[in-house]
């Protein structure tokens, strides 16, 4: 532990709650390791938030550090994400003990609760800097406002995915259950998106990672007893291409979230000058040296770049790989679980964006693209993919009365087509039970064709049902 940790064994306490073993030289080392607050009493409120969370009949609750400065009760603050344009009176002011305590006020170094009237955590960032608010306004508030505290970042959404209800007359429950879980849950990032297949309207959400999206998946779920179909997660991409008029080696950078943005080869000018780049992590990995080798495999199945590696011991191993977010987000986590037998574990963290020679496979029901099924992976696996893909849809969509053709493609190149057959009824037996016989041959043929031509119209009028299954297609690599 020490040596994982990188700690000097002298800095260990030997403690057991259980037994009351060295309880009593805890407190005494939180006092003597870690320093007192420094902050100015005098000087303007800054306070950092440090959490928040919803209540239903006060509003948001802020959990605030006071760094300089003091508050009080009845104060007007401001937030430096929202500007000074946009200001809260404070309601209520105590400590946490661990209830709510009211003490109507906070002074430096001291952290406590605050109750402002907002109305959404979306107003309560986490690491943000709150300040009094200048009576002012205009451009002597924004001179008033003094220098944010270090550390803030705005959360970005790393994964994208889309929900939609199973039926589609559910939307509007959808959209509440979803704004209301939003409440509690800033990070999440919500719009609206409609679908070109039977699946209707439904909502692109953002999320952290992987995790973040099942727990709200299944909150969804358990909470508001709404069961909804969940797609394949995406993760943003740039795009960057040479500035048009512009001098050489200008360029211009967007980034999309959704595949339905991405750039067509046929119709895109100056395609070849592209540069697609895809967001990678630093993934490090902790393993029992035994499993060295399966794991090692795993990553550069993944397209993963060893960075370095560490022998902690004689029985324990770090690899530190950057791999690109896609492929960690899909399955990876498992994989590792799996092939150790549950003993390496997993960690990551942002490490910008890397281009490599991505390209969009579509997959198409019945000619129609379906936006919701498609996939990026890198040109080298496209066609395997592809295939792999179009065989599982085959044996998870459920057949229809009319023929289902599955294709997948890339650009206009089609490296995978499959087929579900569509329900026959043998219309050359009558109701009686009797074979359709004597007379002429035309007459078989007469009603076949009849019903091929209503199989055709069927075909261009019915719409092809997805279920959750279809989705888990694109995902699981099983």
């Amino acid at each position: 532990m020490a040596t994982t940790l990188e700690m000097d064994l002298e800095d260990v306490l030997v403690t057991s709650a259980k037994s009351g073993l060295g309880v009593h030289t805890i407190l005494p080392a939180v006092i003597d390791r870690i320093p007192p607050p420094k902050g100015e009493p005098l000087a303007p409120l800054r306070a950092r938030l440090v959490d928040s969370w919803y209540d239903e009949t006060r509003g948001v609750v802020c959990l605030v550090q006071v760094v300089d400065g003091l508050i009080k009760e009845n104060d007007r603050i401001s937030a430096f994400s929202l500007g000074p344009s946009e200001s809260f009176s404070v309601q209520e002011v105590g400590v946490l003990c661990p209830y709510q305590m009211r003490t109507g006020r906070l002074l430096t170094g001291q952290v406590g609760y605050v109750i402002a009237g907002m109305r959404s955590t979306r107003q309560a960032l986490m690491g943000d800097t709150l300040f009094h608010h200048h009576k002012g306004g205009g451009e002597a508030a924004e001179a008033a406002m003094p220098s944010p505290l270090p550390g803030f970042e705005k959360a970005k959404s790393m994964l994208f995915a889309s929900i939609y209800p199973l039926d589609t007359q559910d939307f509007d429950s959808l959209e509440l259950a979803v704004n209301k879980l939003t409440l509690n849950d800033a990070s999440v990032t919500v719009q609206r998106e409609g679908s070109n297949t039977s699946l209707g309207s439904g909502l692109r959400c953002g999320f952290l990672g992987l995790l973040h999206m099942e727990v709200f998946n299944q909150r969804l779920r358990d909470e508001f007893g709404t069961a909804v179909l969940l797609t394949s997660p995406t993760v943003p991409y740039k795009i960057v291409q040479p500035l048009e008029g512009g001098r050489e080696g200008e360029v211009s950078e967007r980034i999309i979230q959704t595949l339905a943005d991405w750039p067509d080869p046929a119709t895109t000018l100056n395609y070849r000058d592209l540069r697609i780049e895809e967001p990678v992590v630093e993934v490090t990995v902790l393993t029992p040296v035994k499993c060295l080798g399966a794991i090692t495999t795993c990553l550069k199945e993944r397209r993963g770049v060893q960075e370095d590696i560490k022998y902690l011991d004689d029985e324990n191993v770090v690899l530190i790989y950057r791999l690109p977010w896609q492929e960690v987000v899909t399955d990876l986590h498992d994989v590792v679980k799996n092939v150790s037998a549950g003993y390496a574990s997993l960690n990551f963290r942002e490490a910008g964006y890397a281009s490599d020679d991505l390209v969009k496979v579509e997959l198409a029901l019945n000619g129609e693209e379906v936006d919701a099924l498609s996939f990026v992976c890198h040109r080298a696996k496209a066609e395997r993919e592809g295939r792999r893909v179009a065989l599982k849809l085959k044996n998870v969509i459920d057949r229809q009365n009319f023929e289902i053709n599955i294709q997948a493609k890339v650009g206009r190149k089609i490296v995978a087509r499959e087929r579900v057959a569509p329900y026959r009824k043998d219309v050359l037996v009558t109701k009686s039970g009797k074979n359709v016989g004597g007379g002429d041959v035309t007459r078989k043929k007469k009603l076949l064709e009849k019903q091929k031509q209503g199989k055709k119209r069927a075909k261009m009028v019915g719409k092809v049902s997805l279920s959750q299954e279809a989705f888990w297609a694109v995902i699981s690599k099983d």
